[in-house]
C-alpha cells in the first residue's frame, strides 16, 4: 500500500489507522510520491506537504479519497462540477460528486536531500 493508504502516487505511514489519523487532522503533513501518475510536475521519490484545511481552487493538487482508495491528483473544475486528473497522459479523469472527497491541498514539494529544489503552491 502506498501513500496515506493510496494505491497511487504518494506514500504514508505503515498502517491504515496511522494513515487515516495523519490525513484527518488539521496540521500539515508530508507524503512521498510513489509512481509516475503525477509526472512531470511530481516525480517518484519527491516529498509533498499537504495542508488539510488548504483553500481549494481549479488546478490545485490535492489528496482525495474515493471509496477505499486515497488519490493524489489535480483538482479541475468541469462546468458546475469537479474532477480529479492525473498528469500522466492516458489516465481517465475521475468526476467528483462534491468536494467532500478532498482531504488536503499540496502546498509544497521537495526533493529529498536537495533543500534548494523546493517548490511552493498556492
Amino acid at each position: 500500500m502506498s501513500g496515506c493508504g493510496c494505491q497511487t502516487p504518494a506514500c504514508a505511514p505503515d498502517t491504515e489507522e496511522a494513515a487515516a489519523a495523519s490525513c484527518s487532522g488539521g496540521e500539515s503533513f508530508a507524503l512521498r510520491v510513489l509512481g509516475d501518475e503525477m509526472a512531470p510536475e511530481f516525480l517518484h521519490g519527491e516529498i509533498i506537504i499537504v495542508e488539510p484545511d488548504g483553500a481549494l481552487h481549479d488546478g490545485s493538487y490535492v489528496l482525495a479519497r474515493q471509496g477505499d482508495e486515497w488519490l493524489f491528483r489535480q483538482l479541475c473544475q468541469r462546468g458546475a462540477g469537479w474532477a480529479l486528473r492525473a498528469l500522466k497522459a492516458g489516465l481517465p479523469e475521475l468526476p467528483l460528486a462534491d468536494l467532500q472527497a478532498v482531504h488536503g491541498v499540496v502546498i509544497q514539494k521537495a526533493v529529498p536531500g536537495r533543500r534548494r529544489l523546493s517548490k511552493f503552491y498556492k
